[in-house]
């Protein structure tokens, strides 16, 4: 029997390997949602490392979010990691939500970094 972990292991696979597989070769959000946080970072693949990355345990949240499991503290995380990615110079990234429905915190996040001046 399959577990559920599993079964998120091959989404996330499959939805990594369509990413790659387009022949884009550019920077990627990577979108971790855990029960309490949400963390996102700007990862280049040819590199090898990370350019951006926030979350909702970053201290220049502390006060802004009452929860940092909120679909507010994942607008928040969005807007921030727009504003990091776009000081080191990264304007066209591709979303990576890793497995995860593009809903609810995933999709407030996308849309927040959006808002703040990132192209996917």
């Amino acid at each position: 029997m399959i577990t559920k972990q599993e079964r998120y292991q091959f989404r996330k696979d499959r939805s990594r390997r369509k990413l790659l597989e387009g022949g884009v070769r550019r920077p990627r959000i990577s979108v971790y949602r855990s029960d309490k946080y949400i963390y996102a970072q700007i990862v280049d693949d040819l590199k090898g490392g990370t350019l951006a990355a926030a979350s909702s345990l970053d201290k220049e949240l502390k006060g802004k979010v009452k929860s940092g499991k909120s679909v507010e503290a994942a607008k928040v995380v969005g807007s921030l990691l727009a504003k990091r990615a776009i000081e080191k110079g990264v304007k066209e990234v591709c979303f990576d939500r890793g497995g995860r429905i593009y809903h609810g915190r995933i999709k407030a996040l996308a849309e927040a970094a959006r808002e703040g001046g990132l192209k996917f």
